[in-house]
């Protein structure tokens, strides 16, 4: 572990570095410069130190006591108050790994009148819901959804394990929450386990997805990951009700946020194949762009979606949002009709939650026919012309 020290005896508290902190790390306190949780180690503040007073050190750590740290505590993914399911998976993964050390669940959710909303949470096994409303969090800002965070890890509970969803915004949070205690984060992850010491395995790919790292995090609480979506299960809301809603507050300084919000643009919503309950994927089989019809004929007829193996993203011919694997998305639909993939580690690792796995390739060796429902080898350019045949018909005869 890092911290940044000064050496006070050549700091002459010019303040220059205070200045230069986009954090608000440092602050002068009886002729001394002090440093806060809040520093990065970004090392700005030492490149502009005209004394050399500051450096980046090491330190030794000492034992922790990992019985001080207890719980699990999840983040609440939301827009404008609508809750991602992916919060949902996140609980579901929480109470699976919780029974194995018998901890309890909590959850974070940070917003603007987020009350009513909240209350659906009141279905599921957590313990307490840590509610932070205020108009500040209308819109999210890093800098206070992290004081907000770091209040509830601090005067709230002292969770052992903290569960972020790898999101646009979690990618966002959580490195952010994470640097405040200097402690470890592993994103991406697609599996986590958790050892009788309370040390949670943090599993993810690696090295272009052809290793599955396995990270812990033994020094240092709390242990942060952030998790991909659509690849945990979703927990089961129960009828009855919990009355575990906790309004909280902080200080009204952390919530003045050094992000000016200039405008608000509301994006035209499109169903991500992560969304979708129906997929029809193409892969490297596929001869030729144009042949790609076959496949959206398909997927129109079963109202479904497109989606694409990594080779035909790198070929230009199917946009990155529509790919599935390790480097792409992960989907778990109800049915995925595979057409011409192969099935590589990095693809399957994307797909394989599905619950229909129907797979169309001519090499009846071919990976993805190991994990397929219904193998079906043959070409592609005689099967899906019969099958779209048979579905306008509304026939099984050929």
């Amino acid at each position: 572990m890092q911290e940044l020290q000064v050496d006070n005896h050549r700091c002459t508290l010019c303040g220059k570095c205070i200045s230069a902190c986009f954090y608000d790390a440092l602050e002068m306190d009886d002729r001394k410069l002090l440093s806060h949780d809040t520093c990065t180690l970004c090392g700005m503040c030492i490149d502009i130190c005209p004394e050399a007073a500051l450096a980046i050190s090491k330190i030794k750590m000492n034992d922790m006591n990992k019985a001080e740290w207890n719980g699990i505590l999840v983040y609440v993914e939301h827009d404008q108050g609508e809750i991602h399911p992916i919060t949902y998976e996140l609980i579901g993964k929480a109470l699976e790994l919780a029974k194995v050390v018998c901890y309890k669940v909590y959850c974070l959710f940070i917003g603007y009148r987020i009350a009513e909303k909240a209350k659906i949470l009141m279905h599921y096994e957590v313990e307490q819901v840590f509610m932070y409303d205020h108009a500040s969090f209308k819109y999210y800002k890093e800098d206070i959804y992290t004081n907000a965070f770091e209040d509830c890890i601090k005067n709230h509970l002292k969770p052992s394990i903290v569960l972020i969803g790898g999101t646009e915004i979690g990618k966002s949070l959580a490195p952010s929450i994470a640097t405040r205690f200097h402690t470890g984060l592993t994103a991406d992850c697609t599996e986590l386990k958790i050892r009788e010491n309370s040390d949670l395995v943090q599993i993810r790919p690696a090295f272009g997805g052809n290793i599955m790292a396995q990270i812990i995090t033994e020094n240092h609480r709390p242990q942060f990951a952030a998790v991909r979506y659509k690849v945990m299960s979703e927990a089961e809301p129960q009828l009855q009700l919990r009355d575990n809603l906790l309004q909280c507050s902080i200080e009204d300084e952390k919530l003045k946020s050094k992000i000016e919000i200039l405008g608000v643009n509301d994006l035209a919503k499109t169903e991500s194949i992560s969304d979708a309950k129906i997929l029809v994927v193409v892969g490297q089989g596929f001869q030729r762009k144009e042949d790609l019809s076959l496949a959206q004929e398909l997927a129109d007829l079963l109202n479904g979606k497109v989606a694409s193996s990594r080779t035909l993203v790198e070929k230009g011919w199917m946009p990155y949002e529509k790919q599935i694997g390790l480097s792409g998305k992960t989907v778990k639909p109800e049915i995925i009709i595979t057409c011409g993939v192969s099935g590589s580690i990095q693809f399957i690792s994307g797909m394989k939650g599905s619950k229909n796995i129907i797979a169309i390739n001519t090499d009846i060796n071919s990976p993805i026919f190991k994990i397929a429902h219904q193998p079906i080898c043959g070409d592609l350019y005689e099967i899906l012309p019969r099958l779209i045949k048979k579905i306008k018909s509304g026939s099984g005869k050929d």
